[in-house]
C-alpha cells in the first residue's frame, strides 16, 4: 500500500488543488491532504478553515484524509507511513522550486519520493495571490474556486472590510 502526502497552505483551497488531488487519489491508495501552518505567510484564512474548506469538498473520497501540520512534511510524512510527496506545478519557475524543495526533502529523509503532477491547463493561470486580489475587488470567482470557498473568501473579505 503506497500512501502519498499533498501538503500545501491550500489559501484558498482552487479546482486546480482539486485537479491534482482527483488525479493523485487514482494513482495511490491513500492520500493526505496537508494543510502546512507557515508562520511567514501571512493567511487569509486560519489553518483550521482551511482543512474544514477541504474537509467539505473533499468528503466524497474515502482513500482522502485532510491533516494539519506544524512540523516538516516528512516528519509528517514518516510519522504516517507515507512515501511520497506530490507537488502540482505550473511552470517552468514552479518545477525549479520544487525540484530544489525535492532535494531538500530527500536530504532530510531519503526513504521520501517526490512526485510532480503538472497542472492541468485549464488550472494554470490559478494562483492564490491572484484570487485574493481579485476578491478584494469583489471580482467573480467562479471559475477558480468552488462554490464554498468563493464564498468563505467573501464573507473573510466583508471581515476584512469592516475592521479596517
Amino acid at each position: 500500500m503506497v500512501k502519498a502526502v499533498f501538503p500545501g497552505s491550500f489559501d484558498p483551497p482552487t479546482y486546480g488543488h482539486l485537479n491534482i488531488i482527483e488525479r493523485a487519489r487514482s494513482i495511490f491508495e491513500e492520500v493526505y491532504v496537508v494543510v502546512a501552518v507557515n508562520r511567514d505567510k501571512n493567511h487569509l484564512f486560519t489553518p483550521e478553515e482551511r482543512c474544514a474548506l477541504l474537509r467539505e469538498l473533499l468528503a466524497e473520497y474515502p482513500n482522502v484524509a485532510v491533516q494539519l501540520c506544524d512540523t516538516l512534511i516528512v516528519d509528517f510524512a514518516r510519522n504516517h507511513g507515507c512515501k511520497v510527496l506530490v507537488r502540482g506545478v505550473r511552470s517552468v519557475p514552479d518545477f525549479s522550486y520544487e525540484f530544489e524543495l525535492s532535494i531538500m526533502n530527500k536530504g532530510l529523509n531519503p526513504a521520501i519520493e517526490t512526485i510532480l503532477i503538472p497542472t492541468d491547463p485549464k488550472y494554470f493561470v490559478l494562483r492564490s495571490s491572484a484570487i485574493k486580489e481579485l476578491a478584494s475587488f469583489d471580482g467573480n470567482l467562479s471559475g477558480m474556486v468552488p462554490p464554498n470557498v468563493a464564498a468563505a473568501i467573501k464573507k473573510k473579505m466583508n471581515e476584512i472590510n469592516m475592521t479596517t
